[in-house]
């Protein structure tokens, strides 16, 4: 039950989901840290150290026989968070108390655990990204046609089409999903190295054989389900992985939010809105509101995760020596936040992707509102091909141009230029063309051509890859 009387954070009691936040919980954890200690155990016994069938059967059996009371009682005592997990697990498995961690420094456990961990959770971002992605390729498709004004500095530019904006987002996330790849294809346990990473520990229990040191780290390795580990280590594994990993959540972050950015603000303009549900509120006192809060809750959790990846270049690169210890307490919070903020992002992002409300007329009204300036130029060309002087009609235009826009911005009225240019005899070659003339269509350029073929070519190989994975849902918890 909840203790309301302290603080909780958020990330967990609102946010992230519920398998992230397993993922980087205690059990898991400690879980990890015995069986770290038992493979330990069955490679030492295999290359010929003093270690029996019957310890390491013991150890098996109470692997996951954990008494976390007991643990925080024994740190209490010794002010060592590895040491009390190895009182622990010896009360459980006494036989196998003098073997356990034979050799090992903490970073034994803790970094391979750690690394262990954000492996897992890097996992379920990838399978939470792909899916995202899945949901943005069928939004793009099914609208690809549908033309939109497109934005330069935020003022109307040139006719995109709904669809193909929605592959700028698209190819962010396949950027994401390309960095993530690469560093999935670097990871690396730490390995077994001993205190200042030299395996001299190691190189004295075997006797000075440093081929059995060297096969025990490729055992310990391979039983724990890798294959990589770093050949050279201080205490710890380098600590400009977690700064990779953090830019790499950061990608995603930057993504989300460019994304959120945009449906906020079309949704001001009532183009396309993020799911309203039926009891939701937008606002304790306008109740017409409907604030776009999944958006801006994405938009605010991307923000925590960008400022992330400085405050792990700085633990990086003070790391002094072979290791010290002030990295622990900080990485104990930033690298686990990260993961937590990323995967509530990925959940909302998928939300929000698969429920987009797009309101066509609104989207044509805008277009009409520009497409007359926009079509001044093909105007202008049907004239000339039909014998008229370019620079008078460039003129005529001009002059009428400036007329709508004063109807447009000091009258408040509609844009009343193609009115303006059917009235106009120097126009009068195009007057029964300004209906085809204005079709917007053919002011989208190849943007339907280019959302098929971006997402045939480039999007689509990826999903094949993972279709394993696609099928999943966002949900929003609060």
């Amino acid at each position: 039950m909840s203790d309301h009387t302290v603080y909780e954070n958020p990330l967990n009691t609102r946010y992230a989901s519920r398998e992230m936040q397993e993922n980087f919980g205690d059990e898991k954890r400690f879980r990890l840290w015995r069986k770290l200690w038992i493979a330990l155990a069955e490679a030492e016994k295999e290359l010929g150290l003093p270690v029996t069938e019957e310890q390491i059967a013991e150890m098996k059996a109470h692997e996951g026989d954990i008494d976390f009371e007991k643990a925080a009682q024994y740190e209490r005592q010794v002010r060592h968070d590895v040491m009390a997990h190895v009182k622990a697990f010896g009360d459980v498995a006494p036989s196998a108390m003098p073997i356990i961690h034979l050799g090992a420094t903490s970073c034994y456990v803790d970094c391979n655990s750690e690394l262990m961990i954000m492996r897992d959770g890097l996992d379920i971002l990838l399978r939470k990204l792909v899916n995202v992605m899945e949901k943005l390729k069928n939004f793009a498709l099914k609208h690809k046609d549908i033309p939109a004004l497109g934005f330069t500095h935020l003022q109307p530019a040139q006719l995109t089409t709904v669809g193909k904006r929605a592959t700028l987002w698209l190819q962010d996330l396949m950027m994401d999903y390309e960095s993530l790849q690469n560093l999935l294809s670097h990871f690396k346990l730490r390995g077994v190295k001993g205190t200042t990473g030299t395996q001299a520990s190691f190189l004295e229990l075997f006797d000075g054989d440093g081929e059995k040191v060297a096969e025990l780290q490729r055992r310990v390795v391979k039983k724990l389900g890798y294959d990589r580990f770093y050949g050279v280590t201080g205490q710890t594994y380098p600590r400009k992985f977690d700064y990779n990993v953090l830019c790499v959540l950061s990608q995603i972050a930057q993504s989300a939010y460019k994304f959120s950015n945009d449906i906020r603000i079309l949704q001001n303009m009532k183009e396309i809105e993020e799911p309203f549900e039926k009891n939701q509120i937008g606002s304790s006192a306008m109740a017409y509101k409907r604030n776009p809060m999944r958006s801006e809750r994405m938009g605010s959790l991307a923000r925590y995760v960008l400022s992330l990846p400085m405050n792990s270049a700085v633990t990086a690169s003070t790391q002094w020596f072979e290791r010290t210890l002030d990295d622990s307490a900080n990485r104990r919070i930033v690298n686990a936040q990260a993961f937590l903020a990323v995967d509530a992002i990925l959940n909302l992002y998928m939300n929000v992707a698969e429920n987009l409300v797009v309101y066509e007329k609104v989207i044509a009204k805008h277009i009409a509102q520009e497409l007359p300036f926009m079509a001044t130029e093909n105007i202008m060309m049907e004239c000339v091909k039909a014998g008229g002087n370019r620079q008078e009609l460039h003129e005529r235009i001009r002059v009428l141009s400036m007329e709508a826009g004063k109807n447009v911005k000091q009258e408040g009225k509609e844009n009343n230029l193609i009115e303006l240019i059917e009235q106009d005899d120097m126009f009068a070659a195009v007057h029964a063309k300004l209906g085809e003339i204005l079709d917007a269509k053919k002011f989208v350029g190849r943007a339907p051509a280019q959302t098929e073929e971006f997402i045939r070519e480039e999007i689509t190989p990826i999903l094949e890859k993972h279709k394993e994975l696609l099928g999943e849902t966002g949900s929003v918890n609060v």
